[in-house]
C-alpha cells in the first residue's frame, strides 16, 4: 500500500495524486463532482492568510477547499 498523507499536510506547489476520500457521502459526492477523484493529480497553490481555505489546482482548475474537508482527502506522492 502507498504511504498516504492528508491533503492539508501537502506542501505548496508539491504535486500529489488523490488516493482516497474519507468523509460523508454528500460531501464526497460534491468533491467527486468537482473532479476530486482517486488517481487525479492535485497541487496546493495558495494559502489564505489565515491558512483556511487553501487553493488547489486540479485538472486545470483552481478550487478552494476548506481544511475540514481537505483533511479527509488522502494523497500520495
Amino acid at each position: 500500500m502507498k504511504n498516504t498523507i492528508p491533503l492539508t499536510d501537502l506542501s505548496l506547489n508539491l504535486e500529489a495524486k488523490i488516493h482516497t476520500i474519507n468523509c460523508s457521502n454528500s460531501i464526497k459526492r460534491r468533491l467527486m463532482d468537482l473532479g476530486i477523484i482517486p488517481h487525479t493529480s492535485i497541487t496546493p497553490i495558495f494559502k489564505s492568510t489565515s491558512g483556511d481555505p487553501i487553493a488547489y489546482e486540479i485538472r486545470g482548475t483552481v478550487l478552494a477547499i476548506r481544511n475540514q474537508d481537505a483533511k479527509n482527502i488522502f494523497v500520495y506522492l
